[in-house]
């Protein structure tokens, strides 16, 4: 059978509903031909699922941004792609615009839009049965064992897709058009934009809408059908949503009810996960995306597809194994991020151990973890970022140009390529976890109502993981009454290092700074490496050096509307400054 794969268009896409009998969706998604009317597809149990089944597809994968490896981190001070023909770097350069734009989904955004609303309007009146073999529990009551129930659940997992998608082009956009239905290909599509604010209560809406029907976590689900929507999921959109609308780009009066109103979210989900014993932290930091043959650990909130796959390694490995490409190059300014494992004290500061001649003993576990620096074991080889090494800078065109290569995501131990027995692993991309949950509760909390003992409580949970346990952050200021907080300036600081160390390479700080307005401050500056020499007695000499210039100005806090969607609905306005 000849498969059709949908295109993504732009809002007028919306009015494309089955006027063709041409096409219909299959159980899987995809379209194929054939004489089969809409009517007969929503009459249809397994055609009807598939339309949401498909929606699916449009949550998107995070690996590779630009067809060759690229990930977001390369677009911050994360990293920098060692392909500097990538179009990743319009991010970087100066030249991101309506006509040169990267990282491009708005109209696929508005296909998965499409695809839930068609859903949604048509769900209650289709061939649907029940189907209770999709959850896990041996006994279902009576409502998940209806027709109704299962169009409930299926109708939840609609509406927290639609909040995401709509989540997802407010980050990148600020504002878009909310579709909260089906459009009619005779109306108007040239819409203005809903409010930044209308967004917020929109996605919120289809959060508690989805909350209401859903199954708990992913756990409810029967092993099969794990990566579906569920409660914590959209409690976890909630708690991001809200922690964004309160933060400076778009709270600039520092309003705390909206940073409360944040901390109350997040602390809804670590109350019902805890009372329900659903999510907590996984023992292991890799462990949380290195999903093999069990595809959701207790951390895992909301990922998504888990293919087995080889693609992570061959495109971040360093570039003498077996031919990998080397694409994400960690940046100095990230290594130096990593804090004293002893003293939980930054690098530079009195006291801290740290030494230029050692930099990377003793420091952050997490360091080992998520990156591969000179004389780190990897696939039980050494490491050779030193000049003239077999990975160092010069190597060859895709080594790293900062001495250092992205370890995180990588199943070292099971996955070969290149080789003649190669070997894949079952691996998503995490969208939701629940140590982000633990540091949105924390970083709200505090700008609501400063380093009240919660706020250590729960970055402290972060840091006191098996394998990282980093001291516990305490406060500096302890008389002999007891405790007295430190201030909300200083936690501040305290919380956004961690986010950045625990979260990186998961694509949350190219967000994270445009939210905290810091754009400037940290972006629109040079990034360095660190060159590495070694000597005839095999010690090594280490120089941080200059690995290109970036530019970031006030436009860049949002992504522009690309000029082909503004020609067609001109209503959309543009962004600031593009």
């Amino acid at each position: 059978m000849k498969v059709i794969y949908t295109q993504a268009i732009v809002l007028i896409a919306f009015a494309a509903i089955f006027s063709s009998c041409k096409k219909s969706y299959l159980q899987d998604g995809s379209l194929a031909e054939g004489p089969i009317t809409a009517e007969q597809t929503w009459a249809n149990d397994q055609y009807a699922r598939g339309i949401l089944n498909n929606a699916y597809f449009s949550v998107q994968d995070r690996f590779d941004l630009d067809g060759n490896g690229a990930m977001q981190a390369s677009g911050s001070d994360e990293a920098i792609n060692s392909n500097l023909n990538s179009t990743i770097n319009i991010f970087n350069n100066g030249t991101w615009s309506p006509v040169r734009t990267v990282d491009e989904r708005y109209n696929e955004l508005y296909e998965g839009l499409r695809k839930v609303n068609l859903f949604l309007a048509n769900a209650a009146n289709s061939g649907i049965v029940s189907n209770v073999a999709e959850l896990a529990t041996s006994t279902p009551t009576d409502f998940q064992r209806s027709r109704e129930g299962q169009i409930a659940r299926l109708k939840g997992e609609a509406f927290f897709l639609r909040a995401w998608f709509h989540f997802d082009l407010v980050q990148r956009y600020g504002s878009t058009v909310l579709a909260t239905r089906v459009f009619d290909r005779e109306e108007d599509l040239n819409l203005p934009r809903n409010t930044f604010e209308e967004c917020v209560n929109q996605i919120l809406l289809d959060c508690d809408s989805a909350i209401a029907v859903l199954p708990g976590w992913q756990q409810s689900y029967a092993t099969s059908q794990r990566g579906r929507a569920t409660q914590t999921a959209a409690m976890a959109l909630k708690s991001r949503m809200l922690l964004y609308a309160a933060s400076p780009q778009y709270n600039p009066e520092g309003n705390t009810g909206k940073w409360q109103r944040a901390a109350d979210a997040a602390k809804a989900l670590i109350n019902f996960s805890t009372t329900n014993n659903y999510h907590k932290l996984f023992t292991s930091y890799t462990g949380v995306f290195l999903f093999g043959a069990n595809p959701y650990n207790v951390e895992s909130i909301f990922t998504t597809q888990t293919p087995n796959r080889s693609d992570i390694e061959i495109n971040n490995a360093p570039v003498s194994y077996d031919g990998a490409l080397g694409r994400t190059n960690p940046t100095q300014e990230l290594v130096d991020a990593f804090e004293m494992k002893a003293t939980g004290k930054a690098i530079g500061t009195a006291g801290s151990t740290y030494s230029e001649t050692a930099p990377y003993n003793g420091r952050d576990p997490r360091l080992g973890f998520v990156i591969a620096y000179n004389g780190a074991t990897f696939k039980s080889k050494t490491v050779e970022t030193f000049i003239g090494g077999k990975d160092g800078i010069g190597a060859n065109v895709n080594a790293t140009k900062t001495g250092y290569y992205m370890r995180k995501f990588m199943n070292e131990n099971a996955v070969n390529w290149n080789t003649s027995s190669p070997s894949t692993s079952r691996r998503p991309w995490v969208i939701f976890r629940y140590a982000e949950i633990l540091l949105n509760y924390a970083e709200a909390l505090n700008e609501a109502q400063g380093p009240v003992a919660d706020v250590y409580t729960y970055i402290n949970q972060v840091r006191a993981r098996t394998g990282v346990a980093l001291p516990a952050l305490q406060s500096s200021n302890v008389n002999g009454n007891g405790y007295v907080p430190a201030t909300k300036e200083a936690m501040r600081l305290r919380i956004q290092n961690e986010r950045r160390i625990e979260l990186c390479f998961e694509g949350h700080r190219f967000y994270d700074v445009r939210r905290w307005k810091k754009g400037e401050e940290l972006f629109n500056k040079p990034i360095t490496g660190m060159r590495i020499t070694s000597s005839l007695t095999g010690t090594f000499t280490y120089e941080r050096f200059r690995v290109e210039n970036r530019v970031f100005s006030s436009k860049n806090y949002l992504y522009p509307i690309s000029q082909s969607n503004l020609n067609r609905a001109p209503a959309l306005l543009q962004n600031p400054g593009y």
